[in-house]
């Protein structure tokens, strides 16, 4: 018996389930942060000033659409894990790359950092990096050992 699955059941390890929930609670709060701009939610959207309004709203297509990857395959890559399937690994690499792909537009092509004036900014974004990149280390380290079929 290994500490990652009992062989025994052919159960899948707690930290599957621990790291599955979790991820699926942070993800959807990325979500619900995509749906509530998109939607131009005004309560929500109330927290920010009239040039970060305009920074977000002024987003280019293809920024919104690899910012939406990144968010929805992030929700789908931690139901994919929870229900133990493989296709959790491409799904949580393609979310990384959209979501690689719209912070080289906030911090390197656009002035994201100059509009959001918050060093907190920067931290979060590289936490979101370091998560994504640890839930899909995480699901090919599952997927090697067969836990994820």
């Amino acid at each position: 018996m290994s500490i990652l699955t009992d062989s025994r059941t052919g159960a899948a390890p707690w930290h599957l389930w621990l790291v599955g929930i979790l991820s699926l609670l942070w993800n959807a709060v990325g979500a619900l942060d995509f749906v509530m701009t998109q939607t131009r939610n005004e309560q929500y959207m109330s927290a920010f000033n009239e040039e970060q309004l305009a920074y977000f709203y002024g987003l280019p297509m293809w920024v919104v659409i690899c910012w939406g990857v990144a968010v929805w395959g992030a929700v789908l890559g931690s139901i994919l894990l929870l229900l133990r399937k493989r296709l959790a690994v491409a799904v949580f690499l393609v979310s990384l790359l959209g979501m690689i792909l719209t912070t080289v537009h906030s911090y390197l092509l656009a002035n994201g950092l100059e509009v959001m004036n918050d060093p907190f900014a920067v931290w979060f974004s590289g936490a979101i990096f370091v998560i994504a990149v640890v839930l899909f280390v995480y699901a090919g380290s599952l997927s090697r050992r067969n836990i994820l079929r």
